[in-house]
């Protein structure tokens, strides 16, 4: 498609704001050092715990499990495949999902400061949960006796999906979603939803208050196989989806009208990042409960290595958060063992001391 010359800004009539936007620092080595430290983490995680599994017979229990006639303890076989496996590989997709999708939300609002939180993805899941939890409605309970143990997750995603449908369809104008009226109703559907669980959990028993509290705090200790397949095709399509539109968000942070003359399909890639974005942190949510700043702070950490290209951006944030995440979960089960720190604390207490960081960062260098 042919476009005017008169709708491209030349070099020298380009805004400073622009160029910032255009400009990037790459570190090469960024993407080879994330894959190498995520492979390390996942050994080490698998590693650490009550009972203590080495790396050689990591790879003992490997090898029996690919049919190989080897020696090997039963124990600590169980533990690995049974227990410790199967959450690191929930850690990395959550964390990968919930980083990804930041990063994508960040560039759609073209604000480092939103996280997939923002549009209430995070408040309608987590309200849908502590609904079923205090009410004990007809529908819950037939829910919960078809679904067992999978009835919270489910209602959960289902909050969540229908949260950001609202969001949605309300800052539609004309067809068009406007983000202005997108983000203000994220915060009135975050206020709303802060304020019935509020309700709820003033109506709770004291175990639906414990039962609350846990979930609301964040915790893996609940991952199993079943959860990790449950998660993983809606993760994979978000993580698969979210870096085709890399370059559409790219032209994007030139502005919409811009982006728009530039062949951008705003209606198209707004949906598209809400959907995926939905996808992953729902689901996320729905099994983990709440996990703040992994969305927040990673994607900013990525940016200083990564530079502003969304190519790898988003690719880094993934690796990221998949890192940062499987870190902090085998923190959170080793620090006060053989107690268990909910892991919404811990991200809470080391992404605050970075974001802050991050901000300080920031102002001295626009100065």
């Amino acid at each position: 498609m042919d476009i005017p010359t008169a709708t491209i800004n030349p070099p020298s009539t380009v805004r400073p704001a622009q160029r910032s936007v255009l400009r990037t620092t790459v570190n090469p080595w960024l993407m080879p050092s994330l894959v190498i430290s995520l492979l390390i983490t996942i050994v080490l995680s698998v590693s650490v715990g009550a009972m203590r599994i080495t790396p050689y017979e990591i790879w003992l229990i490997g090898s029996k499990a690919f049919g190989n006639s080897v020696e090997v303890d039963g124990s600590k076989e169980a533990i690995l495949l049974a227990i410790r496996l199967p959450r690191v590989c929930l850690a990395v997709l959550i964390g990968a999902g919930l980083a990804i999708s930041g990063a994508a939300i960040q560039g759609l609002f073209r604000n480092p400061l939103a996280d997939p939180g923002l549009i209430g993805i995070s408040s309608g899941a987590s309200l849908a949960a502590v609904m079923m939890i205090v009410l004990e409605a007809a529908f819950f309970k037939q829910l919960t006796g078809l679904l067992g143990l999978y009835a919270l997750s489910v209602v959960a995603f289902a909050g969540a999906c229908t949260t950001a449908f609202i969001v949605y369809r309300v800052s539609k104008l004309g067809g068009k979603a406007l983000m202005t009226t997108m983000l203000l109703t994220g915060i009135a559907i975050n206020a709303l939803s802060g304020a019935l669980t509020g309700i709820m959990t003033y109506m709770a028993t004291d175990e639906q208050l414990r039962n609350i509290t846990f979930w609301s705090l964040g915790s893996l200790g609940g991952a199993s196989w079943t959860s990790v397949l449950a998660i993983l095709p809606f993760t994979v399509i978000a993580l698969i989806g979210i870096p085709r539109l890399a370059k559409s968000l790219n032209l994007l942070a030139l502005g919409e009208s811009q982006a728009n003359m530039l062949g951008v399909n705003l209606k198209s890639i707004k949906r598209q990042v809400i959907i995926f974005s939905t996808m992953a942190v729902g689901t996320s949510v729905a099994v983990a409960g709440i996990i703040g700043f992994v969305g927040l702070v990673v994607p900013h950490l990525i940016r200083m290595g990564a530079g502003s290209d969304h190519r790898r951006v988003l690719t880094g944030s993934a690796l990221g958060g998949a890192v940062v995440l499987t870190l902090a979960d085998s923190l959170a089960r080793t620090l006060v063992a053989p107690a268990e720190l909910p892991i919404g604390i811990l991200t809470a207490l080391v992404g605050t001391p970075v974001f802050l960081w991050i901000l300080f960062r920031e102002k001295r260098r626009a100065v």
